[in-house]
């Protein structure tokens, strides 16, 4: 399926804010006033996100943690109040003398955002979260099967019937996908969906009449750890559903790369043993191993032909731990390259816990330095099979707002 030119050298609008989502200038959270030049925007976003991380503050509260002037925190909490951005709370509670300080903070439920991950081999879905990334209502559509072209009207179907369903004005729509998607949110390959230069921001915006940001449903996953989850500023997830895909934090700044392919770990070759045709065309991908549909399928069979419950038990974790240690293999070299301090598995927890993590992290701590990357920590994600809908909210919150 190809639905697209070639995208032009000169970025759009969508594409830079894009960019500035995923890293290209910096570390997600401002922490500090800029050169005049870029100050206002910058400077909005920092009051934003001292009042989202922190919650009610004085405009004086808010001036000692920005290190801006409180002239300049007046000007800019006054154009947030008009914008239904910031809600004044009124007075500060307390007993100390004088006027008592006005409270502020972010106005969570006043805006709206969508989510939609399309990341599970059965199903897409989508949700409608507030500012803090609540889920508030859910919707999903069967895959089915479909493929190509009529796996994206699936999306379209959903991404409008969501809308449909929002009740308060909507700061707009996060997609996370399979695939590689550049920053116009064209993804530029996608062979499980069958998709190829697919235009998906500007079909779903045109659809629903709203502002859209779409990325690889790993990335997505990384910004939901990073927001939600507690990870550090340094670590790689690795997101196991349809596909297998990882995405990255280094220094507080996600990776993308130059073609959009960072952490694109699942059409690696792992091992010179051979191993399963993968639907890439090539054989003993890492996904061919770990993917949720052939690990399912693979139990399924197992079930269904082992006489005994102990020789199913053990066929069973002999599958789980081959697959932990074709992961350990492929993220050794990245471990030790990007001196990571931590893994993150995000996907179904009947595959993920116990034996397939063991093995994994067993073979990551064989293939690198003990006294370097010992202490790697390895662990699944607690935010569930929302991580890819709470991330897609996440890129909401930092294009629009500029806030994590």
């Amino acid at each position: 399926m190809n639905t697209s030119e070639t995208q032009s050298s000169v970025p759009s609008s969508e594409a830079t804010r894009a960019a500035s989502v995923f890293g290209a200038r910096g570390p997600l959270r401002p922490s500090a006033k800029v050169l005049p030049e870029h100050a206002r925007g910058h400077n909005r976003s920092l009051v934003l996100q001292t009042l989202y991380a922190s919650g009610p503050m004085s405009r004086a509260d808010v001036s000692r943690e920005t290190g801006l002037t409180r002239v300049t925190v007046s000007d800019l909490v006054a154009d947030l109040i008009s914008e239904e951005l910031i809600l004044d709370l009124g007075p500060r509670e307390g007993s100390r003398p004088g006027k008592p300080a006005t409270l502020l903070d972010v106005d969570r439920a006043a805006h709206q955002i969508i989510g939609m991950d399309l990341s599970e081999h059965d199903a897409f879905h989508a949700a409608l979260m507030n500012l803090d990334g609540e889920i508030l209502d859910r919707l999903s559509i069967p895959l089915a099967g479909a493929h190509g072209e009529d796996a994206l009207n699936l999306v379209i179907e959903l991404a409008r019937a969501m809308a449909a369903r929002a009740t308060k004005p909507l700061q707009g729509i996060g997609v996370g996908t399979p695939g590689i998607v550049d920053f116009d949110g064209v993804i530029l390959r996608a062979p499980n969906l069958g998709w190829k230069n697919v235009p998906l921001r500007a079909l779903l915006s045109a659809a629903t009449g709203e502002e859209v940001i779409v990325a690889n449903d790993a990335n997505a996953a990384v910004l939901a750890e990073h927001g939600f989850g507690g990870a550090d500023s340094n670590f790689i997830l690795i997101r196991i559903g349809h596909g297998v895909g990882s995405g990255l934090l280094v220094d507080g700044s996600p990776l993308v790369g130059s073609r959009f392919a960072a952490g694109e770990i699942g059409h690696v070759s792992v091992g010179t043993d051979g191993g399963p045709q993968c639907a890439c065309g090539k054989e003993a991908c890492l996904e061919t191993w770990l993917a949720t549909p052939r690990l399912d399928a693979e139990i399924a069979r197992i079930t269904a032909t082992e006489p005994t419950e102990a020789a199913r038990e053990e066929a069973i974790t002999g599958l789980l731990r081959q697959a932990g240690e074709r992961l350990g293999i492929a993220l050794a070299p990245v471990l030790a390259t990007l001196d990571l301090t931590e893994v993150v598995l995000a996907g179904p927890p009947h595959l993920l816990d116990g034996e397939l993590s063991t093995a994994c992290l067993e073979t990551l701590r064989g293939r690198t330095m003990s006294d370097v990357f010992g202490d790697v920590r390895l662990r699944t994600t607690d935010l569930g099979r929302d991580i890819v809908l709470r991330g897609s909210a996440v890129m909401v919150l930092l294009d629009r707002l500029g806030v994590s």
